[in-house]
């Protein structure tokens, strides 16, 4: 069959919305074997892979991400209720949920407060101007929250998104690693912290190790979006 031919084809089938939604469910699962094959190696994040292909097949085909999502967006539509979800194993975990509160509270303040001044601070030591510094802010926040503060802040919350993605890749890839050269075990503080700094992809990492990770993972992403919602904005006013 000539180019012409196949890329008139291509067009034909990029305007049929389950084109898009069956193409990302494939590539991920192209992704995840690669990740079980390498031992769930980080470096190959099946997200990662995921966007990596996504993105290259678009350039390839000329297809624009419009038309892309609007395939993809029932997958888009189900975050939410998967984030929902990760109420199940924390209603199971609730007793040490309750027993140790206040260390929780305390790793909380220090997660996001750290999150919010460290990717601040660093972006103005390298001249990031104000719209960078709002995208960066709330980095470590779930993308729809994230998106929403910068917003409000007036960034921009595309970028937002694009680094909203970068740092739960980047913390599902190497957090558990990090873990372990700190010596943390616990599998309750090793979920929270994953949660805390790399919201759904940490926690969606942290549920490999086991339910109890998941659960306080699930528990710090929701609270770390909730905190930083509110704190960022007054931080913000003060401080700019």
């Amino acid at each position: 069959m000539p180019a012409e031919s196949l890329r008139e084809v291509w067009v034909y089938l990029a305007a049929t919305p389950l084109l898009s939604l069956t193409l990302t469910l494939v590539l991920y699962q192209i992704a995840f074997a690669l990740y079980r094959r390498a031992r769930f190696l980080a470096l190959l994040n099946p997200v990662l892979l995921t966007v990596a292909m996504v993105v290259t097949l678009l350039t390839l085909t000329g297809t624009s991400y419009d038309t892309y999502f609007e395939g993809a967006q029932f997958i888009h539509f189900l975050l939410g209720p998967a984030t929902v979800a990760l109420a199940i194993p924390l209603y199971r975990q609730f007793d040490k949920v309750r027993r140790h509160a206040g260390a929780l509270a305390a790793s909380l303040a220090a997660g996001s407060l750290t999150a919010m001044a460290t990717a601040v601070g660093i972006g103005a030591l390298f001249g990031v101007d104000r719209a960078g510094l709002v995208a960066l802010a709330p980095k470590s926040v779930t993308a729809p929250v994230a998106m929403g503060i910068a917003e409000k802040l007036g960034g921009v919350p595309s970028l937002t998104a694009v680094l909203v993605i970068a740092t739960g890749i980047i913390g599902a890839s190497l957090g558990p690693a990090v873990l372990d050269l700190c010596g943390i075990r616990g599998k309750a503080a090793r979920g929270f912290a994953m949660g805390t700094a790399a919201h759904g992809i940490g926690t969606a990492r942290a549920l490999q190790e086991s339910e109890i990770a998941g659960a306080f993972s699930g528990l710090a992403m929701g609270l770390n979006a909730l905190a930083t919602a509110i704190a960022l904005p007054l931080l913000w006013s003060l401080l700019f």
